[in-house]
């Protein structure tokens, strides 16, 4: 294999990994943009991902074809919603802590989508494998060296996530929704006195983030792993939590920590090729993303700047 194809795969399996975490990272923007703690981001991926390998296996089942991945894609949208209105409804409504409520979203996906998984499929422990995304080359740009095979030979899932990050920039930044969700994840009382209503902004903001969560974890199944189990998530939304915190809140700086970080996942696949891997214990390649993730997390205290309401409860009735 020459350098430039090695380049061009390692590049494409970046951008693989980096998918679920920037779906994920951008849901934990709009959530925590507009003041909200959202540290369920894992468990929200994990009802994706169950939610699109169960909906979509039903798809394929009944004979929907290549449209049954998108199947699951929608099925993760919605039960990601569901999920986020249990967090929106506790720290929002009840304003319950929103550490507490988002660690028990955590709780509830594992639990949950097991226990279902175990229900629908007589015992088993994940579900069927099913025929997920296949990948889609671009004509003409996949050609170009390295990046042809890297950017513009990948699953649809990848080409929607880098779209999104520049629709998520421009409607946060260059919008008038934009505007306000920022405002009330910042001074939510001078919104309030503005006409703004803190609470339904706040609302809409932790549903984005379920419903673009629910989609990064979908694409983990509908692209890598074509099934769901106990394991499929492992991490990945504590990831794409860092990623956001890394991008200091910015879609654009979200995506570039997402890349890095699939990277490190990508690096942990291709290192295993090499002879000299061999002597190396698997568990220290695999602890390689979550050390990265460890060292950018200390490496950003008291750089990063979040949204001065962010955690606290806000009662219009006090203003």
């Amino acid at each position: 294999m020459d350098v430039l194809t090695l380049l061009g795969q390692l590049l494409n399996t970046t951008l693989v990994f980096s998918t679920a975490l920037i779906f994920a990272s951008l849901g934990g923007i709009f959530s925590e943009r507009s003041g909200v703690v959202n540290i369920g981001l894992e468990g929200l991926m994990m009802f994706g991902a169950f939610a699109a390998a169960v909906g979509g296996y039903y798809a394929q089942e009944a004979g929907m074809g290549e449209l049954a991945p998108w199947v699951g894609v929608l099925s993760a949208m919605a039960v990601g919603v569901i999920g986020s209105l249990i967090h929106a409804v506790a720290s929002i409504t009840f304003k319950a802590d929103q550490t507490i409520s988002g660690t028990v979203i955590n709780f509830l996906a594992a639990g949950s989508t097991l226990y279902m998984v175990k229900l629908l499929f007589d015992g088993s422990g994940e579900t069927p494998l099913l025929d997920g995304f296949s990948k889609f080359a671009i004509p003409g740009l996949s050609k170009i060296p390295i990046i042809g095979e890297g950017i513009f030979n990948s699953y649809p899932t990848t080409y929607l996530a880098i779209v999104l990050v520049i629709v998520v920039y421009l409607v946060l930044f260059k919008t008038p929704f934009g505007l306000r969700l920022r405002a009330v994840g910042e001074h939510p009382s001078a919104a309030d006195t503005l006409g703004v209503n803190v609470n339904k902004m706040r609302y809409i903001g932790v549903m984005m983030s379920g419903l673009l969560a629910g989609i990064g974890g979908a694409t983990i199944t509908l692209t890598t792993t074509g099934t769901f189990a106990h394991n499929t998530i492992s991490g990945q939304g504590f990831i794409a939590i860092a990623a956001m915190i890394f991008g200091k809140w910015n879609p654009l700086g979200a995506f570039g920590a997402a890349v890095f970080f699939g990277f490190s996942q990508a690096i942990r696949n291709y290192v295993q090729l090499f002879e000299w891997s061999k002597n190396i214990p698997q568990e220290f390649i695999y602890m390689i993303p979550y050390v990265l993730t460890i060292i950018v997390l200390v490496s950003t205290v008291g750089r990063s700047s979040a949204p001065k309401a962010l955690g606290q409860a806000y009662d219009p009735s006090k203003r």
